[in-house]
C-alpha cells in the first residue's frame, strides 16, 4: 500500500535528539504521576467497604434545597453504615462529605487539583488530592457500591454518563444509579427515550440502570433492596469485582 507520504515518524525516528527526548521524559512523567494516583487510593480506600460516590454541582450554595437534601441522604448513608465519597469540592460534594461527616461512617474526598474553581471542604475523613481527573474518576466508580447524582453540570453529566457506560458494557458491575430531582432530569430521561432509544442507540433495558429518588430515607432503603434482590449484601465479596483497570 502507497503511503502517499502520511506516516507519523516515531520519535526514536526524529532527527532531533533533544526534542525527542524531551518528549520521552515529559510524557514518562505523566505516565508515572498518574500511577502515584493509582497506588495512592488504593492504599487509602480499598478497605473502604461498602461506599456510595455522590455526585452535584459544585456551584450550589448552601442555602440551596439541593444543598441540604445532599446533607440528609449523606447523613442517612453514613449512619446506615456506608462511607460517602464525593469530589472533596464546594457545593454539592460539600454537602455530602459534611453530612457524612457528621454521621457513623467515613467522609471521603477524592479532590482535584484545578487553577481557579476547586477548593477542598473541611468534612472530610479521608482527603486524596488528584491531578489527573483519569485517576479519580476511576476511583469514583472502583470503590462505590451505589452512585447518588443530584442536579449538577458538565462535570456531573460526565461521570453519569461513564458510569452507565461502564455497566451497561459490562466492564463494571451493576450498582444502584440513583438521580435526585425529578424535575430536574424530566428533560435528560425524556431525550434519552425519544433519541437515544427510539433510534436504537441503547435498549429498553439500559433505561432500567437508572432509578429517580427523591426522598433520602427512600435512597437509602433503594440501594440496600438493590443487593437484598440479588442475595449480594454489601460486602468484601461484592465489592472485588471492581471497576474497569
Amino acid at each position: 500500500m502507497v503511503s502517499k507520504g502520511k506516516n507519523v515518524p516515531r520519535l526514536r525516528q526524529v532527527a532531533d535528539i533533544s526534542r525527542a527526548t524531551e518528549k520521552k521524559a515529559r510524557e514518562s512523567w505523566h505516565m508515572l504521576t498518574i500511577m502515584a494516583e493509582f497506588i495512592e487510593s488504593t492504599e487509602r480506600l480499598a478497605e473502604l467497604r461498602p461506599a456510595v460516590s455522590i455526585f452535584g454541582s459544585a456551584r450550589t450554595p448552601a442555602d440551596h434545597p439541593d444543598y441540604l437534601k445532599a446533607i440528609d441522604i449523606a447523613r442517612r448513608l453514613s449512619d446506615a453504615g456506608l462511607a460517602v465519597i464525593s469530589g472533596g469540592g464546594p457545593g454539592i460534594m460539600e454537602a455530602a462529605n459534611k453530612g457524612a461527616f457528621e454521621g457513623a461512617s467515613s467522609s471521603v474526598g477524592l479532590n482535584i487539583q484545578l487553577p481557579r474553581e476547586q477548593t477542598s471542604n473541611a468534612w472530610q475523613d479521608i482527603s486524596i488530592s488528584f491531578r489527573h481527573f483519569f485517576a479519580r474518576k476511576v476511583a469514583f466508580v472502583k470503590y462505590a457500591d451505589a452512585y447518588v447524582v443530584l442536579p449538577g453540570g458538565f462535570g456531573t453529566l460526565d461521570e453519569l454518563t461513564e458510569v452507565l457506560t461502564l455497566i451497561q458494557t459490562g466492564t463494571s458491575r451493576r450498582i444502584p444509579v440513583i438521580l435526585v430531582g425529578t424535575t430536574f432530569w424530566k428533560g435528560l430521561l425524556d431525550w434519552f427515550r425519544s433519541a437515544l432509544l427510539a433510534n436504537g442507540m441503547i435498549e429498553a433495558k439500559d433505561m432500567n440502570l437508572l432509578q429517580v429518588i427523591d426522598e433520602p430515607a427512600n435512597i437509602v432503603d433503594a440501594i440496600f433492596a438493590f443487593y437484598e434482590a440479588r442475595e449480594d449484601l454489601l460486602s468484601t465479596q461484592s465489592k472485588e469485582p471492581g471497576a474497569y483497570l
